[in-house]
């Protein structure tokens, strides 16, 4: 007798299943359509905010917005977008490090119900919910009025690492416990210390996490007015040194649609602000399968 065999992927049987499944209790299927709804609308406003955007930014988009200097008539945002990325990078540079290894500290080497360490993650936890516009005035009382620094690149830049710590923090912990234990057992069964193999064997491993963390971090970064205003200040030019006054593209976007005189020009520099962003996002997922891979 010849035997039948069953030509459909093997994913479709597994959805078909798992629609079966759903179909036989009511309670079950209800939660199947209110993910599916909410999935759905959530696709859609994501859709709708990126075609707003890009249909009322982009034909404002001309070659004067992106002059060198910028001045009242052609509200450039090419000091903007410079001062943007200074401002993320500086911020990173004090954030990451100090996150990364603060997290190798409460997984690899702290105790068991450490309380030091049930301290710190309830303190991340707080300042993860903490508004943005209490990081900015924090950062004028310390930065700019006791340490002198004045509305400049570095005091804006310190109060944006310290809003960004501890999701670096708690994402860089997360990624190391995800690390399989056997991972660390074998690297100790072949003779290698603890600090070999955190650097060696579990770091490598939690890339990807750790990363994670950075991107969501630079999103907040290249986003953030509150804290930067009262921080770094708004003065529409390219810095000559740390302790100058700058404007990111975030605070410049905000300024224009604040005058109420160049509304437009502030849809462009959010279409910027938005290709900026994904442009950071897609070099940081290149560097992580990179990185990743070996």
């Amino acid at each position: 007798m010849e035997q039948v065999t069953d030509t459909k992927p093997v994913n479709v049987r597994t959805a078909r299943q798992k629609l079966d499944s759903y179909l036989r209790h009511k309670g079950s299927f209800l939660v199947f359509l209110l993910t599916i709804l909410a999935a759905v609308i959530t696709t859609l406003v994501f859709l709708f905010l990126i075609g707003y955007i890009l249909i009322k930014g982009v034909p404002y988009l001309t070659p004067e917005l992106f002059s060198w200097n910028y001045n009242s008539e052609n509200v450039s945002m090419l000091p903007s977008i410079i001062n943007t990325l200074l401002m993320t990078g500086l911020a990173l540079i004090f954030a990451v490090p100090l996150g990364i290894f603060a997290a190798i500290y409460m997984v690899e080497y702290a105790k068991k119900g450490n309380r030091l360490v049930k301290v710190v993650r309830v303190t991340a936890e707080t300042l993860s919910g903490i508004p943005s516009i209490v990081y900015g005035l924090f950062g004028m009382l310390f930065f700019v009025g006791v340490l002198k620094l004045q509305l400049s690149l570095l005091s804006g830049a310190l109060t944006v690492a310290i809003m960004v710590l501890p999701t670096v923090m708690r994402t860089t912990e997360e990624a190391l416990l995800a690390v399989p234990q056997s991972f660390r057992e074998g690297s100790f069964g072949l003779g290698a210390g603890r600090l070999r193999t955190v650097f060696r064997v579990v770091l490598p491993s939690a890339v990807p996490g750790i990363l994670s963390g950075v991107i969501l971090s630079t999103g907040r970064i290249v986003g953030e007015t509150a804290a930067l205003i009262y921080t770094a200040g708004t003065m529409a030019k390219i810095p000559t040194n740390v302790f100058s006054s700058t404007r990111t593209l975030a605070v410049h976007m905000y300024l224009l649609s604040n005058e109420g005189l160049h509304t437009s020009q502030a849809f462009a520099t959010a279409v910027v602000l938005l290709v900026l962003v994904i442009f950071i996002n897609m070099i940081s997922n290149f560097i992580a399968k990179k990185l990743s891979a070996y």
